[in-house]
């Protein structure tokens, strides 16, 4: 049996769907990323009246959209690992610690963005 995958608008669309599933479970499943978007949401306002440019704006914006794709990442790895097995195994664990340590790295680059904007937009007053 030959199977066919959809082309042109019709394969947008289908991944459009099957992205927004995937946010839709994330929200439901995930208290860390219900966490996140929340305070992405709250920080957006925020960015925009901080930002003193573009660039800024860019930056602000983007490294509260990578804590969420990081987030998404490290969902899919850990449901990935607990659908492989239930028993212990190092490196189910390492996968997990490691998409977490993904998670914590993304945060230090929200702190470090928004820290430089501060900083920058407090020297230039």
């Amino acid at each position: 049996m030959i199977v066919t995958k959809a082309t042109g608008l019709a394969r947008f669309y289908h991944a459009t769907r099957y992205s927004w599933k995937g946010l839709k479970a994330a929200y439901r499943s995930e208290p860390a990323f219900r966490y996140e978007a929340w305070v992405a949401l709250a920080l957006l306002p925020v960015a925009f009246w901080l930002a003193e440019s573009g660039l800024q704006l860019g930056l602000l914006v983007s490294s509260l959209l990578l804590v969420l794709t990081m987030e998404l990442i490290n969902t899919a790895v850990e449901a990935v690992v607990d659908r492989a097995g239930t028993e212990f195994n190092t490196l189910a664990g390492l996968a997990k610690d490691l998409g977490s340590a993904a998670v914590l790295f993304s945060l230090l680059i929200v702190a470090v963005i928004w820290g430089g904007v501060i900083f920058d937009n407090l020297i230039a007053a």
